[in-house]
């Protein structure tokens, strides 16, 4: 490594989980230095090859790689670009004795910790630090005195819109409310509330001591209007934020909807019921969740064709279906509708990785359980929309089944907070469960 690298720059050592997690991550350490041990090239080999997002972020980043490719990557690095560091890979490094004193295997991640700790060794006026998405393997470093830190890039700085509730005003104006009622509008202008308040599309309840109303702004008519209590396909909205969550999954104009809350608050129930409502409006209606976080290679051990394979993962889907199915007899028109929208595959029930590389226009798309996906994966996405397409994101932020990621890494927190303000998303935390009174009593002391 370059000797004259002046000594208040940082060098950090990436595991692979990075690189998998953000195929561009190179270029995310400002002037500092970064060094790939070569292990990891190692273990990037093994997900070259799939379908999948993580094989995706693999052969990504080996294309960046081989731009980048010389013979200095081993000796004096090579610059990342003007105003940044020098990446440098660094060969395997003999495991000296604290290491061997502690893990006596030589696993991938202890060859990491290996050159990590000669690195450190080396450059000992310097900060050395271990970056990785792996808790066990940053608490490992740590316990050999080395610095490690998770990949902060993607990381949502404020996750309190994602836990907040109903935003309720207390003490408003009668007439504002009076108005809304007898108009159903209020021109921006003449409302009381400041625009920071009130970005695009945000939702709220205004009370004073006689009423109350339910309120959002709308950007496209640049007015603050009452929310209607509107139900959709048999399915009732039961609370404040149920209701909110129709006005946004039934508005047109809105294109981008998340929605975050535990389980039982209705997400998945109510994107679907909405879906139904408007099937007139699109081509197709398309419900999708990832199978196991990361890739579906499970999937091989179950018994069965393709369809009885994903059939376990897609059950609480057809959950959902089979609600809205058993608020109509068996003669309605209702329930023939979505019966034979099924058979013309106008309602498909699909893993999220049959989607990827699909142009998806005039659809109602559905994504449940985007907390499993990165920020990159719902990038991915979003970007396959075609005209006419919209796009609803569902999942609880505390149920994350993805070992390499947390409530500020994952795509629907990310996606949240990067929208928030635009004029096409919407988005709506439901905190009220009303599966039955069980489930939400288990969900708040379990």
């Amino acid at each position: 490594m370059a000797a004259k690298k002046k000594q208040s720059s940082k060098i950090f050592i990436l595991d692979t989980n990075v690189l998998l997690h953000d195929h561009k991550c190179l270029y995310n350490f400002e002037d500092n230095d970064v060094i790939l041990p070569i292990v990891v090239l190692e273990e990037l080999d093994k997900f070259k090859k799939g379908n999948d997002q993580i094989n995706f972020q693999a052969r990504e980043f080996v294309r960046i790689m081989d731009k980048l490719s010389g013979e200095k990557l081993f000796s004096d690095g090579v610059s990342l670009g003007v105003d940044k560091g020098r990446l440098f890979i660094a060969t395997g490094k003999p495991f000296p004795q604290i290491l061997e004193d502690s893990f006596s295997d030589r696993t991938p991640d202890h060859r990491i910790l290996a050159i990590a700790l000669h690195v450190a060794e080396k450059f000992e006026k310097r900060t050395v630090i271990l970056i990785s998405k792996d808790i066990n393997l940053r608490m490992k470093a740590k316990s050999l005195g080395l610095k490690a830190e998770d990949y902060e890039t993607d990381k949502v700085k404020n996750i309190e819109i994602l836990h907040k509730g109903v935003e309720t005003h207390d003490n408003f104006d009668a007439s504002i409310i009076d108005q809304l009622y007898q108009k159903g509008t209020v021109p921006r202008e003449s409302f009381p509330m400041d625009e920071e308040a009130t970005p695009a599309n945000q939702y709220f309840v205004l009370r004073n001591s006689s009423q109350s109303v339910l309120a959002w702004f709308d950007p496209f008519s640049n007015s603050i209007r009452r929310v209607e209590k509107h139900g959709a396909y048999g399915i009732e909205p039961r609370n404040a934020e149920q209701a909110f969550s129709l006005n946004a999954l039934l508005n047109p104009e809105i294109r981008l909807v998340s929605l975050t809350g535990k389980a039982g608050t209705g997400k998945t129930l109510l994107a679907l019921a909405a879906a139904l409502q408007q099937h007139k409006m699109y081509k197709q209606i398309l419900l999708a969740r990832p199978i196991v976080p990361l890739s579906n290679r499970d999937l091989g051990f179950l018994p069965g064709d393709v369809n009885e394979k994903i059939g376990p993962y897609m059950l609480p889907l057809f959950d959902n279906l089979s609600v809205i199915k058993n608020r109509f007899s068996g003669q309605s028109r209702e329930l023939a509708a979505i019966e034979e929208m099924q058979k013309r595959e106008e309602l498909i029930i699909t893993p999220l990785a049959y989607i990827r590389g699909r142009s998806l226009s005039d659809v109602y798309f559905i994504v449940d359980e985007a907390q499993n996906l990165t920020p990159h994966e719902v990038k991915t996405i979003i970007t396959r929309a075609g005209e006419g397409t919209k796009m609803i994101f569902t999942g609880d932020i505390h149920q994350i089944d993805s070992p390499y990621l947390d409530m500020q890494s994952n795509g629907l927190a990310y996606l949240t907070d990067k929208m928030k303000g635009q004029d096409l998303f919407a988005h709506v935390n439901l905190i009220k469960g009303e599966r039955s009174y069980l489930a939400e009593l288990a969900s708040d002391l379990l």
